[in-house]
């Protein structure tokens, strides 16, 4: 008996794909890894995977591992790509690093995964699975038949498999640090969303009153908020909670896709943008020029690795140890301010602080200014005989 494992949403693309398995002689090992998701459509997920005659379903809880070794890595790094915090991105080597487990233990000949040629998945996925696992067989139904959306709509209708009623007018993929928003109208660059795509985020104009939130960190890890020590999950919802209901985090970018697509896409990531603008003022506080200069560099290299799924790779694994070295004293606290959509901080405090008020205050004289006029005289030396030369 040949057995596929199968990455497994409970949408169109990875329904026709169980079928399509079983039409090439598999029997189907399906996986769900949660990493966010709410609790009924697991349920939903688990159910449609059995009545389309599964062999056996998984359903996987990931969350604390998503937050601690993922999440938590993420905000270290302020990984933004393109300005958008790689919440989908994030979340794919993890789902394929357990479909390779699941993959192992029941001795299957294959993984399988719903993802089109178009997107960027199919490289988090593939390039995943690859390096985890690299003698098994991928598959990867509706890339390989070059299936369109209609033809995947005709086949499941042969195949008895429930098609997305019309009041699902878009492809959302949700986890602990985002929401994606994608399909249908919202392809068109030039059309303005509706309000209706929004399930984290209040409308900004509806905001009333401001709010001061309070940020502790800890090596660069947030531990708390508003003075309140959370479990990992519970913190990263707590976070969503609160710079949702100003309606902070809507992202809506072009992106530069993987394979040179530029595509439209519109996120909600309350929670990430929340932390991550918290966890950037405390390094400004605590972190030298030149650190902050490099970490910059390090920061976009860290995040394109991300988008592209090389979350195994080497060099990641390298930047990773420079980042943590830098978070050593990334210890203290963040005052936010949040309302109508932004947020600004307004104080911050560690004990590893650089900044020094007796020095920088115009009212002591911590600093001799008298020793200071050798050293701007000679600043900038070579442009000064540049210009003389020019």
């Amino acid at each position: 008996m040949k057995k596929a494992v199968l990455a497994y949403s409970g949408g169109l693309d990875t329904s026709c794909c169980l079928k399509l398995l079983e039409d090439m002689g598999y029997k189907v090992i399906s996986v769900c890894v949660d990493v966010g998701l709410p609790e009924e459509e697991l349920k939903e997920v688990e159910e449609k995977a059995k009545n389309l005659g599964v062999l056996k379903h998984y359903t996987i809880d990931a969350k604390e591992e998503f937050v601690k070794d993922y999440i938590f890595r993420a905000i270290k790094a302020n990984a933004l790509y393109e300005g958008y915090p790689l919440s989908t991105a994030l979340a794919r080597p993890l789902i394929a690093k357990k479909v390779v487990e699941i993959a192992k233990k029941e001795g299957a000949e294959a993984i399988a995964h719903g993802c089109t040629g178009k997107g960027n998945d199919q490289f988090r996925f593939e390039t995943t699975i690859r390096m985890l696992h690299p003698n098994v067989k991928i598959i990867a139904p509706i890339r390989e038949l070059n299936l369109t959306r209609q033809e995947e709509i005709e086949y499941a209708k042969k195949k008895g498999i429930p098609i997305p009623t019309e009041s699902k007018k878009y492809s959302i993929d949700e986890n602990l640090w985002g929401r994606s928003i994608e399909g249908g109208e919202l392809e068109n660059p030039n059309y303005i969303p509706p309000e209706e795509i929004y399930a984290w985020t209040k409308n900004p104009t509806e905001d009333k009153e401001e709010e001061i939130v309070e940020i502790e960190f800890k090596e660069g890890i947030p531990i708390k908020i508003n003075g309140e020590e959370l479990d990992y999950v519970e913190l990263i919802k707590r976070a969503n909670e609160i710079a949702g209901k100003h309606g902070i985090g809507r992202i809506d970018i072009i992106e530069d896709r993987i394979i040179g697509l530029k595509s439209r896409e519109n996120y909600e990531c309350p929670g990430a943008i929340l932390l991550i603008e918290a966890h950037k003022a405390l390094e400004q506080l605590v972190l030298t020029k030149d650190e902050l200069m490099f970490k910059q560099i390090v920061e976009e290299v860290y995040a394109d690795l991300i988008y592209k799924g090389l979350w195994f790779g080497a060099l990641k694994e390298d930047l990773d140890a420079f980042i943590d070295k830098t978070q050593e004293r990334v210890t203290g606290t963040v005052m936010l301010k949040l309302f109508g959509g932004s947020l600004r901080v307004i104080a911050r405090d560690s004990p590893y602080s650089l900044y020094r008020q007796e020095m920088v205050s115009f009212d002591d004289k911590e600093i001799n200014q008298q020793e200071l006029a050798g050293i701007v005289k000679y600043f900038g030396l070579q442009d000064v005989l540049f210009r003389r030369v020019k």
